[in-house]
C-alpha cells in the first residue's frame, strides 16, 4: 500500500512526492524500493502489486521499473485501507483464486530481515491451511502511545508454533498509563499493520463485515473501465481494514514478532530509527558542520553548506524550496506550519 500523503514529514514529504517515494531513512533507496525488495525473496516479482493513488503511477513505475501495468493498481481517491485492499483482492483473485496474500504498508522500517522473512513464510503456510486472518504483532519495547495494541491469548493456536496466538482485543493508541499496563502485563503486542490471509478468507470477511464494500467490488476485474472504478470510489465508505474487518472478526491470529520495526510515522519515530553520531545527531547532508548541537535530526541538500550552532532537540529540514527549524517537541504543529506557509504562498 503506497497511497499515503505523508503530511507529518513536511516539508520533506509533499503531496506531489510523499515519504514512501523518498529516501527518508538515508539508506540510498526510497521506502517503496526497500519494501518491494523485502518481498522479492518471498514471492516472484510478477506477484508483487503496488496500490497507490493515480497521480503517483509514474513515480511507482520509475522507482520499480520491472512492474507491469497490471501490477500498479491506481486508486482514484483516498478511502483508507479497506477499499484499497478490497480493490486489490478482486484483481488478485482473478489471477489466482487460491492466492495467499501479504498486505504491507510501503513506509515502514523493518530490520532483522531474516527473522521477518521466516515469520512471513510461516504465516503463508498457515494461511494456506486455515481460514484465518493473521497479523504480525511486534513485541513492545516501550509504552508507546502512537501504536495500536493487540491482546493475545496465551494459549498456542498451533501445537508446533509457539509464536501464533488467538487475538482477544485490539486497542487503538492508548493513553500512556494504559500503555504502561499493557507492556507490564506481557499480554499485548504492537499492531504492525501487516496482514497475511488466503484470498478466500478475506473475501468472506468483506462479505460478512463490510457487505456494501464487498458488493461494490464484486464484479470488478482487470478489464473494468476506470470510470466505473471512479464511481465506486466516489460512493464507498472511507474505512480502515482494522476497524472495518479485523477488529470484528473472530478468526484473527497474531504471530509474535521479534524483529526491530518502526512505522516511521513521525519525525520522532524517524529520529529513533536513523543512525546517530556521538552527539545524538542524525545528519543527512554532505556539507553540514555542527557546534554544540545535540539530539537533533538534520536533513539538508548535499550541495548546500550548512553551519549549525547551539541547538538541542531540534528538527532542521532544508529542501531548497523550504527551510523548517523547530524543536522536536513541537512537531505536532507541522500541519499548521504547512497550512500557514501554503496560505502565505497563495497571497
Amino acid at each position: 500500500m503506497a497511497g499515503g500523503l505523508g503530511g507529518r514529514f513536511w516539508p520533506l514529504s509533499t503531496p506531489s512526492c510523499p515519504k514512501q517515494f523518498l529516501d527518508i531513512l538515508g539508506t540510498g533507496e526510497t521506502m517503496l524500493q526497500t519494501t518491494v525488495k523485502r518481498f522479492e525473496s518471498i514471492c516472484p516479482r510478477e506477484n508483487i502489486f503496488v496500490v497507490t493513488g493515480l497521480p503517483y503511477r509514474d513515480l511507482v513505475k520509475s522507482q520499480i521499473p520491472y512492474l507491469q501495468d497490471y501490477q500498479i493498481i491506481c486508486e482514484p481517491a483516498r478511502r483508507n485501507t479497506a477499499p484499497c485492499i478490497a480493490y486489490a483482492s478482486v484483481l488478485i483473485k482473478e489471477i489466482n483464486p487460491q492466492a495467499n496474500v501479504i498486505v504491507s504498508p510501503s513506509d515502514h522500517a523493518i530490520f532483522d530481515l531474516d527473522k521477518f522473512t521466516a515469520l512471513i513464510e510461516d504465516s503463508l503456510q498457515i494461511s494456506e491451511q486455515h481460514d484465518w486472518i493473521i497479523t504480525l504483532g511486534i513485541a513492545p519495547t516501550s509504552p508507546n502511545t502512537k501504536y495500536g495494541y493487540i491482546q493475545f491469548d496465551e494459549e498456542l493456536s498451533l501445537p508446533n508454533n509457539n509464536k501464533l496466538h488467538q487475538v482477544i482485543t485490539f486497542t487503538e493508541k492508548p493513553p500512556y498509563d494504559m500503555a504502561q499496563q499493557f507492556v507490564r502485563s506481557g499480554e499485548f503486542l504492537w499492531n504492525s499493520g501487516i496482514f497475511i490471509w488466503n484470498i478466500k478468507t478475506i473475501e468472506k470477511a468483506f462479505y460478512t463485515y463490510l457487505p456494501d464494500l464487498h458488493d461494490s467490488f464484486r464484479h470488478v476485474n482487470a478489464k473494468t473501465p476506470y470510470s466505473i472504478i471512479e464511481n465506486i470510489y466516489s460512493m464507498c465508505q472511507s474505512i480502515s481494514i482494522d476497524y472495518g474487518v479485523v477488529e470484528k472478526a473472530s478468526n484473527v491470529h497474531v504471530m509474535i514478532s521479534d524483529f526491530r520495526w518502526s512505522d516511521v510515522e513521525t519525525w520522532a519515530s524517524l529520529y529513533e530509527t536513523r543512525n546517530k553520531n556521538n552527539d545524538g545527531n542524525s545528519i543527512s547532508g554532505d556539507n553540514v558542520l555542527t557546534y554544540d548541537v545535540k539530539d537533533s535530526i538534520i536533513l539538508t541538500p548535499n550541495n548546500k553548506r550548512v553551519i549549525l550552532q547551539g541547538l538541542e532537540n531540534y528538527i532542521i529540514v532544508d529542501t531548497n524550496e523550504t527551510l523548517m527549524v523547530c524543536t522536536r517537541n513541537a512537531e505536532h504543529r507541522i500541519f499548521k506550519f504547512s497550512s500557514d506557509m501554503e496560505m502565505k504562498h497563495k497571497k
